[in-house]
Parts: structure tokens; sequence; C-alpha cells
């Protein structure tokens, strides 16, 4: 019996990897298009407390749509950048939270705003845009009159108040307070018009319809047609060491991509980590013949003294080689096989049936006996 071992390559052409990953590719391709255009679609550029893209109870957007309603253009942005341009004739609200440090606070002062309103500034921000102006303690929310000759004010009537509380210098106007602590400052410094608001609370969406907080936030932040609304983010703060008008190494946009691709990758990766794919039937380059099987599962089975299951194997692959031989099917009874090979090798019958077809050796040495006398049986039929 001969047998041919074809040559299988392992190696795999440029063809079948392109035709193996153009598949994974187009739906890497397809995922990252999608979720860039939902974030281009839906993205705001503000998020979190008095964002005026926000509609949570914190957010401001009914108020940012309120101002866009009485004819001011709204502008959001969480880029100093836009906060450090040439403010002549508009009006720059800074809302709570972020980092931004005392020099980027002066860049805005510097910046010529004609009018700046702070939402619970931090203590440089007070510093450098209001001088004079300090916090002393917190007032309790409150439906309080205004107790100022402020028009914006006046015209709101009571609102409800609540936050932080200032004292203001002697040139300044103070609203909202108990006569000596004001939840809101307005002053005069280097011809531009200061607005320190103790608390966001009365403006955001869940407060700005409680008594007349919606027309004292109009009055006051409304004074000119174009707003930016300026959200600090905790990546404005640059460091002490970083030089004014450098780049960033990686561009702010470049992290949505990547995130964008991580997503896509991940993805990617539970789908096709998930899928064994089917069972791949390769010629090996070496042929074991059944005979060879048995034989060695018989060792196994005198190597754990299973004498009786070594007997089998043995004279399993023996009956194989037999039946090969002579043309006995496989289904043949036992009788007729035993008869056939007798009358072809002139053996006993009887002996040939015991053989065969005989109880399991007791001890090793039979065991090694039937294997030698199977040998022989086996090798008589090849002979011709």
């Amino acid at each position: 019996m001969s047998a041919t071992v074809e040559q299988t390559s392992l190696e795999r052409t440029g063809g079948e990897i392109w035709r193996s990953l153009r598949k994974p590719l187009l739906i890497t391709v397809v995922i990252v298009v999608g979720v860039m255009v939902l974030l281009i679609a839906n993205g705001a550029r503000t998020t979190g407390p008095f964002s005026p893209d926000s509609a949570k109870p914190t957010g401001a957007r009914a108020l940012a749509t309120l101002l866009e309603d009485h004819g001011v253009n709204v502008n959001p942005t969480a880029e100093l950048s836009d906060a450090v341009v040439n403010g002549s004739g508009r009006t720059l609200l800074v809302a709570p939270g972020g980092a931004v440090d005392r020099d980027d606070w002066q860049r805005i002062a510097n910046a010529g705003w004609d009018h700046l309103v702070l939402v619970q500034p931090s203590r440089a921000a007070l510093e450098v845009l209001a001088p004079g102006v300090t916090n002393t303690n917190r007032l309790s929310e409150d439906s309080r009159a205004p107790r100022c000759d402020l028009p914006a004010a006046t015209k709101a009537g009571t609102a409800t108040i609540s936050g932080t509380a200032y004292s203001a210098p002697a040139d300044a106007i103070g609203c909202y307070g108990d006569g000596i602590h004001h939840s809101m400052v307005r002053l005069e410094v280097s011809s531009r018009t200061v607005d320190v608001l103790g608390s966001p609370r009365s403006f955001d969406n869940q407060g700005l319809a409680t008594d007349g907080n919606a027309a004292f936030a109009l009055n006051l932040i409304g004074t000119n047609q174009e707003l930016v609304w300026y959200v600090p983010g905790f990546d404005s703060y640059q460091g002490p060491d970083d030089t004014e008008g450098d780049d960033p190494v990686v561009p702010v946009e470049t992290r949505y991509v990547a995130w964008m691709l991580a997503f896509a990758i991940g993805v990617l990766a539970l789908w096709r980590g998930r899928r064994l794919g089917p069972v791949v039937a390769e010629p090996l380059p070496v042929i074991v013949h059944a005979a060879e099987t048995t034989e060695g599962r018989a060792r196994l089975y005198r190597r754990s003294r299973a004498r009786d299951r070594a007997a089998d194997a043995l004279r399993e692959s023996a009956l194989g080689k037999l039946r090969r031989a002579h043309g006995i099917g496989r289904r043949t009874d036992p009788h007729a096989v035993v008869a056939t090979i007798a009358a072809r090798t002139g053996r006993d019958p009887v002996a040939l049936n015991y053989l065969l077809y005989g109880p399991p050796p007791p001890d090793d040495a039979t065991l090694l006996a039937l294997s030698r006398e199977l040998d022989v049986l086996t090798q008589e039929v090849r002979r011709p």
C-alpha cells in the first residue's frame, strides 16, 4: 500500500490575507465613520454644570434659549482661546468650575471685554477681574428683594437667591443680600462692567422659572447682542512652564478619533474573538495506518496493565489485516471468519478460534505470546 503525501504551504499569500481582512476592515471603517457622524450631529460644544448645551437640571439650556429668543447670539465654548480674543462690544459669561490659572484670567482681562459675568468665580478670578470683591459667607436659598438701585435687578423684582455672598468695594453695587453681604455685585473696572454672581442655582434649568429669576438673568446677561458663554474645562490649565501660544503635542481632535478607533477595535475584537470558525481539515505530512494506531493503543493498555483491552486491540488489528487479505467483510460471523482463514492457511480451526476470539490473557507473558502468534498469523497471509 502506498500513499502520496501532499505538500501544503503554511504561508498565506497576499490575496488570502486581503480576503480575510477586507471584511473586518470594512466594518471598522463603517463603525468609525458612523460614530464620527453621530458625534458631529449630536455633539455639544460644552458639557457640565451651567452649560448652555445641557438640558439637565444643573444645565443652562433654558437660559441660553431665553437669551436667543430675545435676540442675543449665544456662542458656547469650552476653549480658552475663545475667551481671550478681543471682546469689545461683547459679553463674556464664565461658568463655574474648570481649571483656569491666574495668567489665563489676566489674558481674559486684557481681552477688552465690554461686559464680564462671573458665576461663582474662584479667588484668583476675583483678584484679577473684580478687585475688591471678596467671599464672605453663604446665603441660604430664599426669595429676596434687590435692595439696590441696579436697573437689571429692580425691573426683575424679587429673585430666589442662594450660594456665596460677597463684600463689595464702596463704588460697587451689591444686590440680593442682607445689606452687608451680597449675592450679586456689579463694579466698573478699566471701562468694563463686571458682574459677580454667587451661584448658578438661580439661573440653571431647575431654578430659572422661579420667582423673577428669568427676568433678572435676561436683564443682567443680555446687555449685548453677542454673548460668549465660556465653560472652563479642567484641561485648559497649561502649567507654569508652558509657553504662551505653543500648540499641544496631541491635538484635541485627535483624542476623539483615538477613542473611536479604540471602540471600533474593541467591538471587532469581541466579534472575532468569540468566533472559532469552521474546522479546517488539512493533510498531515505523515500517514498513520489504522493498524499502527491499534497496536499503539494496545501498548498503552499493556503499560496500564489493562491486558484484556490490549488483547482486544491486538486481535482487532490482526482481524483487520486478515479480512483485507482474504476479502472477508467486517460484519462476517466469527465462525465464518475462522473457517475461511483455516481453509486458506491450513491451521486448526479450534486453535485459530482460540487465538482470534479467545479469553483475555491472565498475565503479561501470555499477552506477549498472543501478540507473537497474531503477528505470525498475519505474516503468513502476506506471503504468497
